[in-house]
């Protein structure tokens, strides 16, 4: 045999046999490095461990049915077809969602670089200025726009985001408790619906009420108002807002941000609140989601708004610097007294509208919604000429008219004509013009309605609403917003902004409970590819084929893993799934006439959403113990179900549970509530421990979520897009989530949670990823999922205590570092810990969650064995620099752990006068000599920034030093 050359039966092998796709996910593949995993553990194989760790009597009795694995060639030739099923037109339905151009350099910079999509949520905010920085642009950008004091780092939807406004004014008002909130009967049905879904659950009183004519009698504590409205018509509503203020209620105005560059915002017409979508700024239509929306604030609600909120603070060389601000608000602090339970948020998204304002500024935007009014005024004016009465004089974008009996002809002529438009009733369409509206977009509407084509264009600078509604304030005035003109600079402040971060595709992220894996290349291509991204919500099931056999062939595949009945994909986020979980049994519980079971059991390990959650369902939480093993304490179980027997609706566990735990008697908690007539939820957040080994809905579920973003590959997003999609059992599909058009309803007096199929513009990734892993594929993951967690367990124990430990002293897919004991003896907290890892090119893991003075980790099915080494190596060398304080050699305040982590600047400074040497600040280990990340800024002082709130763009002047 020549040298290099195979014989030819093993050059036939080699081509015959080209990796799986589980292969390329999975980090730990070679027989050798199992292998050595396995001896570090005590086991001789895979199996062995498995047995071992995961309690039999839930395991799974065979293997999950599921279709053959596809290779990515094969899945993206799958996913083309079905993307050719859907009917690509010229969306204009409107009803808050438009079609809109995504800038090629953000589409590709952003929504589709791993750099921002792989990030993790900024709580470690020296490894995150990029996409803090993108945020901040988020909230000055609506800030400017509403008119209002301050905005949050986005939201979920705006349905959603108008019903947490609802929840603001009611807390923060001095209503009685009995007041109403109302609601304009112009506000979008979807959000309508939400919105009482809501109080439903909380209990107040919604009245929908024409407001054309002025406020009801009776107490309210709040209006919601909607600018443009249902119907298109813009509307002076100064006074209105007035005479709620005079009656002690709060206003919230559901605004159109791009509208807002040409009306008086609500701020300057009075309005407390602000809430609307951005998914006009760039944002594909995405069948429906993931948009983020966004909510804004006059001066004095800083502490009652929800969600995440960006801040300026400084850092150890008093230098300008990004934090995530007020975090005390947040609900997994509040846990059981929390007022929202608002976690994953829209991020990616977010930061995609934000970078749309950069690229436009002011002028450009401007520009976009002057063009998108004029279609909308030729199309009034042809229409009116044609004598078709409009439902007013005032609008923006969105024009309705009144054509007894021909609605559906109308309609159909302009689909024939490649143009969707919206059919309210048989006597009313909607026409919505957008950012893509052309002239002759504009002709095809017009002949639909026997209008007649060829009307003269509408000029750009005249408006169709009164001159007092015409803005005059200015906006995005900052330099960020009016700098960046060229591709060039946009490009480079992209990739700067990227440089500045730590995400997943520069390092392994450690992370506990987040499953921070691979996001392949294969999973996320087909997500912008116009078929699927162009498809509007609303559009005729016959133009959304595709979609909706992806979405039912998800659906079986997830209801397989899970072992459930059914499953509905609408919650936007696991936290949401939660919710619509929790209404389900709620839903359950009444229809069989119990209406007083509203106690949920939730053991003092749960996540903090769980208890946030239980509350906004309108249930009453009821804390659990927990024993100094980690597992459900079941005599303080008994006692609490003892105690609320008749009143008991639900218990709430995570399994495997948040102490890294597989709790052997979770079949006996399951009984003991289901034997007092309770219902029990397994939030599925760690189901990365359980796909293929086990299935809660066959173990004693009868509700679980599922965090796609986590174990099913959806991205982070540096916090969002997710999607928590709940599966239940046979009792509680009458219970899933109803639709918010009333199409495909389920139930009567089942809520609407969001749009009909949530967040759907991602499910792509979720369905490529479970079709290429196969159910074997999906099973080794798992299986390695444990393999890695019980290998650092057991490599780091001696160093850093693990506090938890299940049968035969494992854990399950991830595992709590105990730092407490070192604390004590040398000052050195889980927080210098996770600073100082920033130095070694880590993102922390979980800090001080589920207990302070400790670091969760996680290394997920996809780290190999040489990054989870380098992860091991670092923690290893910082325990001897733990080591050397407490043995005196140096000082707390003058290690490197307190002064961690260590910029560039700091390491290259003329004076060096800290007692360790600058090779050990930043080149601790011989690897970072060849990749090397700095953070862009020292550590943050977070209580600065609480005590300065600084939530929008700085001036320029604020980094000159």
């Amino acid at each position: 045999m020549r040298f290099g050359v195979l014989p030819p039966t093993e050059i036939l092998l080699s081509f015959t046999q080209p990796a799986s796709f589980a292969d390329r996910h999975i980090g730990v593949t070679t027989p050798d490095d199992i292998a050595t995993m396995l001896d570090t553990l005590g086991y001789a194989d895979l199996d062995a461990l498995v047995d071992a760790a995961v309690p039999a009597d839930i395991r799974m009795s065979g293997t999950l049915d599921l279709p053959a694995a596809r290779r990515e060639e094969e899945i993206l030739a799958d996913l083309r077809a079905l993307a050719s099923k859907n009917v690509l037109k010229t969306q204009m339905i409107g009803q808050g969602f438009s079609d809109t151009h995504t800038p090629p350099v953000i589409r590709r910079n952003v929504l589709e670089s791993p750099a921002w999509y792989t990030a993790y949520t900024p709580y470690q905010p020296e490894i995150s200025q990029g996409r803090l920085e993108a945020l901040l642009n988020f909230q000055t950008m609506v800030a400017d726009l509403t008119g209002l004091h301050v905005a949050n780092a986005s939201m979920l939807d705006e349905s959603s985001s108008a019903a947490e406004a609802v929840l603001l004014m009611r807390r923060a008002g001095k209503a009685p408790a009995t007041a109403r909130v109302v609601v304009d009967a112009n506000v979008f049905p979807q959000t309508i619906a939400v919105i009482e879904g809501r109080a439903e659950a909380l209990d107040f009183a919604v009245e929908v009420a024409d407001l054309t004519s002025g406020l009801p009698e009776g107490e309210i504590f709040g209006v919601v108002l909607q600018q443009p409205g249902n119907d298109g018509t813009v509307r002076e509503q100064s006074e209105l807002i007035a005479a709620a203020h005079e009656r002690g209620a709060m206003v919230t105005v559901i605004a159109d941000l791009l509208s807002l560059t040409l009306i008086t915002p609500p701020g300057e017409q009075g309005a407390d609140v602000a809430v609307g979508n951005t998914q006009r700024f760039g944002v594909p239509l995405f069948f429906g989601g993931p948009h983020a929306a966004y909510l804004a604030i006059r001066a004095g609600l800083e502490r009652s708004l929800p969600g995440r909120l960006v801040g300026v603070s400084k850092d150890s060389a008093g230098d300008q610097a990004y934090r995530l601000t007020l975090q005390t608000r947040e609900q997994h602090i509040r846990r059981e007294k929390a007022t929202s339970n608002i976690c994953t948020a829209q991020a990616l998204l977010a930061i995609t509208a934000s970078m749309y304002a950069v690229y436009h500024g002011p002028t450009g935007l401007r520009a976009i919604a002057e063009r998108t009014h004029a279609h909308a005024r030729t199309i009034a004016n042809g229409l009116s000429a044609a004598g078709i009465t409009l439902a007013g004089p005032a609008f923006f974008d969105t024009v309705v008219a009144t054509v007894p009996g021909r609605a559906a002809d109308i309609v159909d002529a302009a689909c024939a004509a490649g143009v969707n438009l919206r059919l309210i009733d048989a006597d009313t369409v909607g026409v919505s013009t957008d950012e893509t509206t052309t002239q002759a977009h504009v002709d095809v509407v017009l002949a639909a309605f026997g209008a007649g084509a060829g009307s003269a264009p509408a000029t750009p600078g005249e408006y169709a609403f009164a001159g007092g509604l015409v803005r005059t304030s200015e906006y995005l005035t900052h330099p960020i917003f009016n700098s960046m003109r060229s591709e060039t600079q946009m490009l480079r402040y992209l990739r700067r902004l990227a440089d500045r971060d730590l995400a997943l595709d520069r390092t392994m992220i450690p992370l506990g409970s987040c499953t921070m894996k691979l996001n392949s290349t294969a999973e996320m291509e087909s997500i912008s590819w116009p078929e699927f991204a162009g498809i509007h919500p609303y559009v005729p099931e016959d133009q959304s084929r595709g979609w909706r056999e992806l979405i039912a062939d998800l659906e079986r595949r997830l209801v397989e893993i899970t072992g459930y009945a059914g499953l509905s994909l609408q919650p936007n986020s696991g936290a949401q799934g939660e919710y619509a979980g929790l209404l389900a049994i709620r839903g359950y519980h009444r229809a069989n006439g119990e209406e007083q079971r509203t106690v949920c059991l939730i053991p003092a390990s749960a996540h903090g959403t769980n208890a946030a959650s239980a509350v906004l369902a309108g249930m009453r939480v009821i804390v659990v113990k927990n024993t100094e093993t980690g597992t459900i304490d079941l005599d303080d179980l008994r006692t609490k179900i003892d105690a609320n027997r008749d009143e008991l609706a639900a218990i709430m566990i995570t399994y495997p549970s948040t102490y890294g735990l597989y709790d052997v008697d979770v079949r006996e908690v399951c009984d003991l509530v289901h034997a007092a007539g309770g219902q029990v939820y397994i939030d599925g957040a760690n189901m990365n421990a359980l796909v293929g080994l086990a299935q809660p809905g066959k173990f004693g579920g009868d509700v679980s979520h599922l965090n796609l973003h986590k174990t099913f590959a959806i991205p982070h997003g540096g916090g969002g897009p997710g999607v928590g999609p709940i599966g239940v059992a046979e009792h509680l599909l009458p219970f899933l989530p109803n639709d918010p058009t009333g199409t495909y309803a389920v139930s009567e007096g089942v809520p609407v949670v969001a749009t009909l199929f949530g967040s759907a513009g991602v499910l792509p990734i979720s369905y490529a990823y479970i079709a290429m892993m196969g159910a074997d594929g999906l099973t080794r993951a798992t299986r390695t999922a444990l393999l890695s967690a019980n290998f650092i367990a057991a490599r780091l124990t001696e160093h850093f205590p693990v506090l938890f430990t299940g049968a035969a002293g494992l854990v399950a897919h991830e595992c709590i570092l105990d730092l407490r004991e070192l604390t004590a003896q040398s000052g050195v907290t889980a927080e210098d810990v996770a600073k100082r890892l920033i130095d070694f090119g880590f993102h922390a893991p979980t800090l001080a969650f589920p207990v302070a003075g400790t670091l969760m980790v996680e290394p997920t099915e996809s780290e190999d064995l040489g990054e989870i080494e380098r992860f091991i190596e670092a923690m290893i060398t910082i325990r001897g620099e733990i080591d050397a304080i407490i043995a005196g050699r140096i000082g707390l305040d003058a290690s490197p752990l307190r002064h961690a982590p260590h910029t560039a600047r700091a390491v290259v400074s003329d004076s060096w006068d800290r007692e360790y040497t600058r090779e050990q600040a930043a080149y601790a280990v011989p690897a970072l000599r060849s990749d090397k990340y700095f953070p862009p800024v020292g550590r943050i002082d977070g209580a600065f920034g609480d005590r300065n709130l600084v939530c929008s763009c700085p001036a320029p002047e604020a980094f000159e030093n």
